[in-house]
Formats: C-alpha cells, structure tokens, sequence
C-alpha cells in the first residue's frame, strides 16, 4: 500500500504573519521588505563615483566619508524676517549660514568711516541675472543700501547736510516758515566756538564725488557686499567709489536699456 504524501512543508524564504509578530500592517510592510526603504542619498563632493578622464569607470573601493559631503547654497534672501542657522563642520567649528537678511556693516573708505544700514535693493551682479530677480545676496553683489546713516554722520562731522535740494528763495514767506528758519539758525549757533573750530578745520581738506552726492540726493547708496552671507552670517560690504563705482553705473544704465528696448 502506498502511503499519502506528507503535506508540504512550510519553506523557510517565507515570512511569519503580522499578526503572530504583534506588529501593526504598516510596520509589518517594512518588516516583510526590509530592503525597499532606502536610504537618503546626500550630496557628495568625492571623484569616487565619477568617471576617469578616458571615460573609464571606476570601483569604489572604501566608503563615504563625512569630509566629502557637499550642502546646498544657502543663497541668501533680502528679506527683514532675518534668519542665520547654526552648522557645525569639521573639527568642531561653526559656520553660519544667513538664509534671509537685510542689515549689513557698510564702510565709506574714504571716509574711514562705518554704519549699519539696511540693503534696500539688489541691483547688479556680475555673475548671474537671476540671482538680481530672486535678490540673493552673495559676495561681489551690488546692492543700494540706506544713505540716512552716512548722511547723519557728514552732518555731524562737517557740518553740512549732503543730498538736501535747495530751496528756491520766496518772494513772501509766511510767518511759519520764517520761524522754523529762524529755529534753524539758533540750533546751528548752539554748537561751542571750538567745535566750530573743529567742523572749520575738517572743511579745509573735504572733498566728495559727485556722483556720491547724487546718490544722497536719492537716499540710497550703490554698495558692494564684500562678506559671504551663507558662511559668515552676514552680508557686510563697502560703498562704491571712484572708478568703480562709474564702472557699476555704466553696467546698471547699460542694462536698463536694453530692459527698456525689450
């Protein structure tokens, strides 16, 4: 007599049921397939994975290290929501990365004098069009920043209030105005006769460009950034002067013709 075969007999390729590992479906979809939930690839600076200069592939033949990791741009925004994030690197040092500002440390060189001030505008930059229509502030960008602090301390300092239009005189002023005048005039006298000495002094040796005095005219100043706002924190630069500052013009003019002819 032949006997029956015996059942099948459960293989071992075969995985136990959810229920008898107490575990709830979705966690019992990563136990039964443990090698469909991937990894996060990151962005990696390394040659390893590229290939050779004749076209030839190469064999990773170590791991990723933490050195070669790449980070996206911070690329910085103009906005008064200021926002600057702490990142730890290598050897235990600290970036910071700006991802949205609008002060920055502006210095008159000139002058030899410094303000904080706020970036009002991006303007140019010779690198990239649309890094001037997102306004991402980066190094080497061209931005207009306030000229209230500036023309506070020429005030202060000479004397004279730069960027004021003159006024056309009037044939009959009125009683009012001729008071604020005349309140004007008796600030001015309360200065001390040795800071009047001093502000005499420093007339003798001042000069300012006219392009500069223009541009007070307008309350804002063209200025580079010269820091990097996404590894500094900060977006600090100078105000543009002289050659330089002619060059810029004729680019930002040059541009805004050909915006016009479009």
């Amino acid at each position: 007599v032949r006997a029956s075969p015996s059942p099948p007999r459960p293989s071992h390729a075969a995985a136990a049921p959810s229920s008898a590992l107490g575990l709830s479906p979705e966690l019992a979809v990563e136990h039964r397939s443990p090698r469909s939930v991937s990894a996060k690839m990151g962005i990696s600076r390394d040659s390893m994975h590229k290939r050779r200069a004749t076209g030839g592939k190469k064999k990773a033949w170590r791991k990723k290290r933490k050195y070669e990791l790449g980070r996206q741009p911070a690329n910085t925004k103009l906005s008064s929501n200021k926002t600057v994030r702490r990142v730890r690197v290598r050897g235990g040092n600290v970036k910071w990365r700006a991802l949205r500002l609008d002060t920055g440390n502006y210095s008159w060189g000139s002058e030899a004098v410094t303000r904080k001030t706020r970036i009002l505008d991006v303007v140019y930059n010779a690198s990239n069009n649309e890094l001037v229509r997102t306004q991402t502030l980066v190094k080497s960008a061209i931005v207009q920043v306030d000229a209230a602090p500036f023309k506070q301390w020429y005030l202060q300092h000479y004397g004279v209030d730069i960027g004021r239009k003159k006024k056309q005189p009037q044939s009959a002023p009125s009683a009012k105005k001729e008071g604020e005048e005349g309140d004007g005039a008796a600030e001015e006298t309360k200065k001390s006769k040795h800071v009047l000495r001093k502000i005499e002094k420093r007339q003798q040796g001042r000069t300012l460009d006219p392009h500069i005095e223009e541009q007070f005219g307008s309350g804002r100043l063209l200025a580079a950034i010269s820091s990097r706002p996404g590894q500094c924190g900060r977006a600090d630069g100078y105000i543009l002067e002289g050659k330089e500052l002619e060059f810029y013009m004729r680019k930002i003019q040059r541009k805004k013709g050909k915006g016009a002819a479009a």
